[in-house]
């Protein structure tokens, strides 16, 4: 598949989860959003959905993303899949947030989040690709800005990853979006 066929259908699945997110908040008051994320559970570049999970702007909900990231040397897709708790009120929230990220990776060096222990590590001095997929821990510490009209939002996070390979305590991420309004 070729990186721009890749980014054509990460565009449009997000087009398709704020379509499918802005229809739904027309018959509910539960906190909505989509935003595009740098970093983060995502760990490059990624497309996300968040909801609550009661009829709440602020409590328990879940996010799921998609994610790409692509040059010459090596391409990463990601799936971050969250559960997090929102503590605040009128649109600024402490976020918590415990998940998982499934990552593939393919290139012809290693790549990391974790510092010196990579999601993959090539011992082979050959220019061949490898793939790898691996599943990492993921929490999150942030702060979130999220309009109660709609409008736009503003994350920033703090985000530790880790697998049986290691530990990263500094991972961060940054996201901007949409949150959708709520009759």
């Amino acid at each position: 598949m070729t990186n721009f066929t890749i980014v054509t259908i990460l565009l449009l699945s997000f087009g398709t989860l704020f379509n499918s997110a802005k229809a739904q908040s027309d018959t509910t008051k539960r906190a909505q959003n989509v935003y595009l994320e740098l970093f983060g559970p995502g760990l490059t570049f990624s497309a996300n959905y968040d909801a609550r999970f009661s009829k709440h702007q602020d409590g328990l909900g879940g996010r799921v993303g998609l994610g790409y990231a692509s040059d010459n040397d090596f391409s990463i897709l990601s799936i971050p899949l969250q559960v997090n708790y929102l503590l605040g009120r009128k649109g600024k929230y402490l976020e918590l947030g415990l998940g998982a990220t499934l990552a593939s990776y393919s290139g012809e060096d290693s790549f990391s989040v974790l510092g010196k222990n990579s999601i993959y590590t090539s011992n082979n001095s050959s220019s061949s690709r490898h793939r790898q997929s691996t599943v990492l821990g993921t929490t999150t510490v942030g702060y979130r800005s999220q309009p109660v009209n709609g409008g736009f939002n503003f994350r920033a996070s703090i985000n530790p990853v880790f697998n049986s390979g290691g530990f990263n305590p500094f991972f961060f991420g940054i996201s901007f979006g949409y949150t959708l309004k709520n009759k």
